[in-house]
């Protein structure tokens, strides 16, 4: 007995997971969530219409299904489906956050009584976090029927995102590392 504990065949290509591609995935992870807020934060949100605020809306979650389709063809023929997985989700919850994010600052600054006031970029932000956690301070409240909507949209999407997508990318990170085996 040699002392060395032997790995699954399913775990090898796990088991060779260097430090620098683990730190390469974090610094890519890292990066695209930087430019996505600043994308983010220069975008002119504040002085949009209504067809904006539908077409930014309607645009991103187009954009941002299709983000986590490619992502879950890229896990499945990963090498490493585990950690790209875990890319894919470090990418795609900003997204999706930010583009409610963005669309709650437009429906403020085409009327002030869709949220009782003014909201910037960070109070878009901050309510769109906050909408997401299901923690609901009250500090900031959708008061009209067009923004009621859209945080119910949101926190449907919610669900939907944190019971479909999620399976779907783990289903997807079984899937590839099932193809490794054979």
């Amino acid at each position: 007995m040699t002392g060395r504990t032997s790995v699954a065949p399913h775990d090898q290509g796990e088991a060779r997971l260097s430090s620098g591609r683990i730190a390469w995935t974090m610094l890519r992870v890292t990066g695209s969530v930087a430019v996505l807020v600043t994308v983010y934060y220069l975008l002119p949100l504040d002085h949009s219409s209504t067809p904006a605020a539908v077409t930014i809306l309607v645009t991103g979650l187009a954009a941002f299904v299709a983000q986590v389709a490619v992502q879950v063809r890229l896990i499945i023929r990963s090498r490493f489906p585990g950690l790209r997985a875990a890319e894919a989700l470090g990418i795609s919850v900003p997204l999706f956050l930010l583009l409610f994010a963005g669309t709650y600052v437009v429906l403020a600054a085409i009327s002030a009584s869709n949220f009782g006031g003014h909201l910037s970029h960070t109070d878009g932000l901050y309510f769109a976090v906050t909408v997401f956690s299901t923690v609901g301070f009250g500090d900031i409240t959708a008061k009209t029927e067009t923004a009621r909507l859209v945080v119910t949209g949101q926190m449907i999407a919610d669900l939907i995102i944190l019971g479909l997508a999620i399976k779907v990318i783990l289903g997807a990170v079984r899937h590839g590392r099932g193809d490794r085996t054979r």
